[in-house]
């Protein structure tokens, strides 16, 4: 099966987001901001892949109306078909940054989501100007005014330090925690820390999900054998299972568009 008959089939955010990477002075704090145009109409449940990062989201449902929304870190796919026209632009959080931006650890987010105005952070005191920008002036908006309203300590700006270039490492291949940790001179008590309250989710599970995004990107180029061993899974049934775990159906049945049943849009919580 080829990547056209999976776009065919299947419609995730990420194939039709654009995105950019945030620029220098605001790369503490935020990787990149994506773009979903408005779309009229689906004709197919909309697929929000699981992500490890905590995200800004200013949601428009209608010309006037647009809703600032933070999602937190989605440890499993989810599935919906939209009633009315929709848009939005994504603000990705880098690791270690909702405890500054948003007052609260990233633990308390996952699989969740709020309205940004409810956050005791300073990064609610910008909802209402987040709500009134065009997608081309959020970033030159948050350049001026973000940077100049926070401050780190020593020990904070270390730990965020710390937490990012773990999250390089099991990024870029997998590892055993205690590989990780002791490659970090931290123990693994103090890296799962890390991961609980700057990313929300545990190392194990942030690499689960890099993992299956991996056989998102590949499949249909690459024989499944070869791509459960080059993903790091033991053979392809342990791949199998991984796969339905956080995306509901195996890859078979994703690829050729037998999804979950698709679900409503989720009610904000309260922080």
């Amino acid at each position: 099966m080829t990547t056209t008959q999976h776009r065919a089939h299947t419609l995730t955010a990420d194939l039709i987001e654009t995105t950019v990477t945030a620029p220098e002075s605001l790369r503490p704090w935020i990787t990149e901001m994506g773009h979903i145009p408005t779309v009229d109409k689906f004709s197919m449940p909309f697929t929000h892949i699981p992500h490890t990062a905590t995200t800004i989201v200013l949601r428009t449902e209608a010309a006037d109306h647009r809703d600032v929304m933070v999602v937190g870190p989605q440890t499993k796919a989810t599935y919906y078909m939209a009633d009315k026209p929709k848009g939005c632009v994504r603000l990705r959080l880098q690791p270690g940054a909702t405890r500054q931006l948003l007052g609260v650890p990233a633990t308390d987010l996952a699989d969740r989501v709020f309205r940004l105005a409810d956050f005791p952070g300073i990064a609610a005191d910008l909802a209402d100007e987040l709500s009134r920008l065009a997608p081309d002036e959020v970033l030159p908006f948050l350049e001026d005014v973000l940077p100049q309203r926070i401050s780190e300590d020593p020990t904070q700006r270390a730990h965020r330090t710390l937490l990012r270039t773990a999250v390089a490492a099991l990024s870029a291949a997998p590892t055993p925690v205690h590989e990780l940790a002791a490659d970090l001179a931290v123990s693994e008590r103090q890296l799962r820390n890390l991961f609980t309250a700057g990313v929300g989710i545990s190392p194990k599970h942030y690499a689960r999900i890099g993992r299956v995004r991996h056989i998102l990107a590949h499949a249909g180029n690459t024989p499944w054998a070869q791509l459960a061993t080059t993903t790091g899974y033991y053979d392809q049934s342990h791949m199998t299972a991984d796969f339905r775990a956080l995306m509901g159906v195996p890859p078979t049945s994703f690829l050729r568009g037998n999804l979950p049943a698709p679900t409503p849009c989720r009610a904000p919580h309260r922080p």
